[in-house]
C-alpha cells in the first residue's frame, strides 16, 4: 500500500478549531461549521462527504483563502491562510470555461488574467496537459464545441497548469453520466498519481470516495462536524477492478451507514 507519510513535517493542511457561520439572505445566522479539526498530509488524496448543506464547499473555501474562518485558525505548510494562494488549484462543479475562447486559450487564461506573460514552457506544459486528459485534438475547439465531459477534462486540466501543491476540487463530476464520471475518476487517479499534489476532493458519491481517496472525512449536518475519518486501506494503482474487492464494499456500507445514521439524527433534531 502507497499511503504518505505521517510525521508532522508532512501535514499540508490543519483545520484546528475551525467554526464558520454566514449570514443568509432573510437575515438570519447560519453556522455552517463547528470545531473542525483535522490534519491532511502532503500528496495525501482526502475525500470529504456529508449530506447536503453541512459545510464541505465551506472547508474548500477556507483553504483557499476565499473567506476566513470565525473560530479557530487553517493552516498550510505550517502557515496561516490570510488570502488565495498561488499554488492552489481549484476545480469547480462546473468549468466555467469562457465561451468566446477556444480550449488552449481558456486553459491559459489564469496566467495572462494576473498579467504573468505566457512562456514557450507555459504552453508546452498547456499541450501536455492537454493530451493527458485526451484533448489533443481538441486545443481549437470552443466550449460549446465539446461535450460536458470534455469540458471538464479542460477545467482539470487548467487548475493543474501551475502545478499546485495543493488541488481542491468540489463535486466536480456531479453533473456528468455516470460512465462519464466513471472514466474521469480514473482518469483523475491517473493524472494525481503522475504529478502527485495534495489533493482534496468533495463529493456526494460513495463510490467515488472510496475509489479515490486516501481517507475519508465524514462531516454530520448543519452545523458540519466530522462524525468519522476513515482509512481507505485498497492498493495503489487503483482501477475499475478495485470496485470488485470486498473491502471496497464494506468500507462503502459503513460510509452509507454512517450518512443514513446522520440523516436520521438531523430530522430527530428537526422534529
Amino acid at each position: 500500500m502507497n499511503n504518505p507519510a505521517t510525521s508532522q513535517g508532512d501535514h499540508a493542511i490543519e483545520f484546528h478549531g475551525v467554526g464558520h457561520r454566514f449570514r443568509a439572505s432573510d437575515g438570519s445566522v447560519v453556522h455552517a461549521l463547528h470545531n473542525v479539526d483535522f490534519t491532511i498530509r502532503r500528496n495525501e488524496f482526502v475525500v470529504v462527504v456529508g449530506p447536503s448543506g453541512c459545510g464541505k464547499s465551506t472547508l474548500l473555501r477556507l483553504v483557499a483563502g476565499l473567506i476566513a474562518p470565525h473560530s479557530g485558525s487553517v493552516r498550510i505548510f505550517g502557515k496561516p491562510v490570510t488570502g488565495p494562494r498561488d499554488d492552489i488549484g481549484f476545480v469547480f462543479q462546473k468549468p466555467t470555461l469562457l465561451p468566446w475562447m477556444n480550449v488552449m486559450a481558456n486553459l491559459t487564461f489564469p496566467g495572462v488574467h494576473q498579467g504573468r506573460k505566457l512562456t514557450a514552457a507555459d504552453t508546452q506544459r498547456a499541450e501536455e496537459l492537454l493530451e493527458l486528459v485526451g484533448l489533443k485534438d481538441f486545443r481549437r475547439k470552443f466550449p460549446d464545441e465539446l461535450s460536458g465531459g470534455m469540458q471538464q477534462r479542460v477545467g482539470i486540466a487548467r487548475a493543474l497548469l501551475s502545478n499546485p501543491e495543493i488541488l481542491l476540487m468540489d463535486e466536480p463530476f456531479s453533473a456528468l453520466d455516470a460512465l462519464t464520471r466513471d472514466a474521469l475518476s480514473l482518469e483523475l487517479m491517473q493524472l494525481w498519481s503522475e504529478r502527485k499534489s495534495t489533493a482534496v476532493f468533495i463529493t456526494h458519491s460513495i463510490a467515488e470516495a472510496v475509489l479515490l481517496a486516501d481517507r475519508i472525512v465524514v462531516l454530520a449536518s448543519r452545523p458540519g462536524r466530522i462524525r468519522e475519518i476513515v482509512p481507505v486501506e485498497l492498493a495503489r494503482p487503483r482501477s475499475l477492478a478495485t470496485t470488485r474487492e470486498p473491502l471496497f464494499h464494506d468500507l462503502s456500507d459503513r460510509l452509507r451507514e454512517q450518512l443514513l445514521s446522520g440523516h436520521a439524527l438531523h430530522a430527530e433534531a428537526l422534529a
